[in-house]
């Protein structure tokens, strides 16, 4: 189901009181995504059990913390009509979990993969062999006796969306032994054929005008103006907005939206972006730009196998926007790459930062960088910091963040750096793609653009003497 369906309301949460409410549940075992996840069900469950009085009107008090008989924690909490219900996070086993006799009756994850389980495709072997494996151990078979069944089989219930094509999720859908119910937000077969035809595509032209500094606005007056043409069903019409899904959701990350409402991944794992906006480096110069960087991921070796340096000259305008001015993948010696640095600072006058990456030459680079800034004559006037900084984040996670950003026309690119937005759209992902130099750096370009500040001038008083008045 999509985000914000009501999944761990309904099928977790509600669920779970009615079945030991009940006693139909003799011990449930709930798999969140994390310990923190599963703390804050187990909390939810016991106010429904202490505070809800319709529960305490038919059964009375199912929760007595004041037995030290009975556990009840911030993980665990044991009922006086002798049912348990315990949570785990998803990197707990759940082999060997029993309550007094009886193994789990009900097992329920909830979200129980996260962005990390499917980055690789070891993790997502991983994660789908851990589950398989645990389920074999941690529940019962149904019990038969003369053709009758004595003793059910523990229940599996497996809530989420789908995050790639070979997922854990993905691969129950594949597996007949479970029953499925699959829903998108949107009921149409192609979410991109939709927001990009007709009055939706003009309403896209709109809202990514990057000249109008009011243009989210003025897509939203064309929307009202449309509305009755525009709107279409939701599959929970009370909670979805026509206009919120298509601004808020789909046109900023049209892969995350397919992927976190339509249960649409027919594309996770393939290119990352699948079109980008470029313009004339005159069109694109005519701009009043906020802030300014150069970013710099250098590459040791120059063959042909080795990876290039890419330099990237990044701009923000005050609607957000961002420009790519001048996007550089080349294979230099220490000495060139330098010198094109201290090129590019003279070509782009406004630059206040230049960020480095610092796992090549652990800094050697900047050192040169600076002596040769204080070494010149108009460089060392302006006030550029440098920032040398080691990549630790998931490069694929940061690359693919900017897909919707890309697609949309959001990120511009000039249109004269055809080599360096070509590698941009090969991206396919880590580990199916030769050189990733390019999109790496527009990601650390967007990164830093969204944090960093524009730098002001230094101002000088001076003695009005110094004039000769």
């Amino acid at each position: 189901m999509p985000r914000g369906s009501s999944k761990t309301t309904t099928c977790d949460f509600a669920l779970t009181v009615w079945a030991h409410c009940y006693k139909l549940s003799v011990y449930t075992l709930i798999c969140g995504k994390t310990e923190q996840d599963a703390v804050e069900f187990v909390r939810n469950v016991r106010t429904a059990l202490e505070d809800n009085p319709y529960i305490n009107a038919a059964f009375g008090n199912l929760l007595n913390p004041k037995n030290k008989r009975l556990v009840c924690n911030s993980l665990e909490l044991e009922l006086t009509n002798g049912t348990k219900v315990q949570a785990i996070s998803s990197t707990s086993s759940m082999r060997g979990k029993k309550f007094g006799n009886y193994r789990p009756s009900l097992i329920i994850a909830d979200d129980y993969q996260g962005k990390a389980d499917i980055l690789t495709q070891e993790a997502r072997d991983r994660k789908y062999n851990t589950w398989v494996e645990d389920c074999q151990y941690a529940g019962d078979t149904a019990v038969y006796r003369d053709g009758k069944k004595v003793k059910a089989a523990t229940k599996l219930i497996v809530l989420g969306t789908l995050m790639h094509r070979d997922c854990f999720m993905s691969r129950l859908l594949k597996d007949n032994s479970y029953r499925h119910i699959v829903r998108r937000v949107i009921d149409v077969e192609d979410v991109d054929a939709y927001f990009n035809s007709g009055l939706w595509a003009e309403f896209k032209a709109i809202l990514f005008n990057p000249k109008d500094p009011i243009a989210k606005d003025n897509a939203m007056e064309f929307y009202f103006a449309h509305a009755e043409e525009m709107r279409f069903d939701t599959l929970w019409p009370d909670k979805y907005d026509c206009l919120d899904l298509a601004i808020n959701y789909y046109y900023p990350n049209p892969a995350s939206f397919k992927q976190e409402y339509q249960n649409d991944i027919s594309k996770i794992g393939e290119k990352a972006f699948h079109a980008v906006k470029t313009v004339s480096a005159d069109e694109l110069e005519n701009n009043t730009f906020d802030l300014s960087i150069l970013v710099c991921d250098p590459a040791v070796e120059t063959s042909k196998q080795n990876d290039f340096t890419a330099l990237c000259v990044a701009s923000k305008t005050s609607n957000g926007f961002r420009w790519i001015r001048k996007g550089e993948i080349a294979r230099y010696t220490f000495d060139a790459y330098i010198n094109r640095v201290v090129e590019l600072l003279e070509a782009y006058e406004d630059i206040s930062y230049i960020w480095v990456e610092k796992n090549t030459y652990n800094g050697a680079d900047v050192r040169e960088i600076r002596k040769r800034i204080m070494e010149h004559d108009t460089l060392k006037r302006r006030k550029i910091e440098i920032i040398n900084e080691r990549q630790t984040k998931n490069k694929e996670a940061k690359i693919r963040a900017i897909g919707g950003k890309v697609d949309s026309g959001y990120i511009v690119f000039n249109q004269d750096d055809e080599p360096f937005y070509s590698q941009v759209l090969a991206y396919e992902g880590e580990g199916y793609t030769l050189h990733d130099d390019a999109p790496d750096a527009v990601a650390e370009a967007d990164r830093l653009l969204e944090t960093l500040k524009q730098t002001l001038p230094t101002m000088r008083v001076y003695d009005l003497s110094m004039l000769g008045l």
